[in-house]
């Protein structure tokens, strides 16, 4: 196979391609790199995770595929399009784990997203289509992708590599009695989850009474779903991703209790 050429025989499968990116709604971006999907896989099945991260967030980036990717089946593509410019302390970089591909820039991002330090790690030495260096994600991350979705091997790609940049999130803070967590993400409905996780709290919790404080409110029990208390209440609940997650009943706890990213949020037992 000739790296970066279009696929025109007959597959038996149709390869599953997901993007994860900073673009937004209104510009080309989304467009064009679904335009050049296509012209070199026409059977891909594209998925958007998000196209809705903050502007160069990548922590927001991995929290996000990081809870998407494991729901996929094995062989799915995940190009990740935050902070793209490639640098030599930030290689493009293509990755096997667990059976999944992934196509980025080691800004320290997957280390974020994996538990354990993949396997297959190769920095990418695929020429760009265009002399510009601003559109990695078209003109790189796209042919690196129709490569694998023809079977192409990782090891092809470029240098293989031992180690992906490490970037470490702040853990909560925890001792017998309190938990210090913080915010870790607010979802489109404002609902804040922290990073603190039920495990962690069932564990230094054992059996005790609690309080969970922010800012100047305080939350004393563990809801199960949103509808346990009245619309407009505030609440405090485990997420599907087992998360302490904060949140009022059809409402936005972000905006009304004005919390936002890496803000406090405290457990006291006694």
């Amino acid at each position: 196979m000739i790296l970066g050429s279009s696929i025109t025989t007959q597959r038996d499968f149709m390869p599953i391609i997901t993007l994860t990116s900073d673009w937004g709604l209104k510009d080309h971006y989304i467009g064009a790199v679904k335009g050049s999907i296509l012209s070199r896989i026409p059977q891909a099945v594209i998925v958007d995770i998000t196209h809705s991260i903050p502007s160069f967030n990548s922590e927001q980036a991995a929290f996000v595929l990081k809870n998407a990717w494991p729901h996929f089946p094995k062989g799915t593509i995940h190009v990740l399009a935050v902070n793209t410019e490639e640098s030599d302390k930030h290689p493009h970089t293509a990755i096997e784990y667990e059976g999944h591909f992934f196509i980025g820039p080691d800004t320290g991002v997957f280390s974020l997203l994996f538990e354990k330090t993949p396997k297959k790690i190769v920095e990418v030495q695929v020429p760009q289509d265009t002399p510009f260096f601003t559109f990695s994600t078209r003109d790189r991350f796209v042919k690196v992708a129709a490569h694998l979705a023809e079977g192409g091997k990782l090891e092809d790609l470029g240098i293989m590599r031992s180690k992906i940049l490490q970037k470490i999130l702040l853990n909560p803070v925890v001792d017998h009695h309190i938990i210090k967590g913080h915010v870790m993400y607010i979802d489109s409905y404002e609902n804040v989850i922290t990073n603190i996780t039920e495990p962690v709290f069932n564990e230094i919790r054992n059996e005790r009474k609690f309080f969970i404080q922010f800012r100047t409110y305080e939350i004393r029990k563990i809801s199960r779903s949103y509808q346990d208390v009245p619309s407009g209440e505030l609440l405090a609940l485990f997420d599907s991703n087992r998360y302490l997650e904060i949140a009022i009943n059809q409402g936005n706890a972000a905006g009304l209790l004005g919390l936002d990213y890496k803000d406090m949020v405290r457990v006291e037992f006694v």
